[in-house]
């Protein structure tokens, strides 16, 4: 019976795991973040032509960096929250 229960110990742990990895915080987090930097370097280097097309608006800049800041948001909230690994079932069968 003891190589049963360390068979599930260890399939608990790996499913721990892979619930951790596949957080769906990481992987908005990391998406908005990559997005961001790509959009606010696009705004760093718009032309005046592009500015005037926008009304003297630089979008690209503002979307980029609102984007940058929610992407960090989300991976801060994971590293301070991280998901807590499912709890096992109690029930004696």
């Amino acid at each position: 019976m003891s190589e049963l229960q360390r068979e599930v110990s260890e399939l608990e742990k790996k499913s721990a795991t892979a619930a951790r990895l596949f957080d769906i915080r990481r992987i908005i987090g990391g998406l908005f973040t990559v997005y961001g930097i790509i959009v606010t370097v696009a705004g760093l280097t718009a032309s005046d032509a592009d500015l005037k097309k926008a009304v003297d608006v630089n979008i690209n800049l503002w979307t980029g960096l609102g984007m940058l800041a929610l992407g960090l948001f989300f991976l801060i909230w994971l590293r301070l929250r991280p998901m807590a690994p499912p709890t096992p079932p109690t029930g004696t069968e």
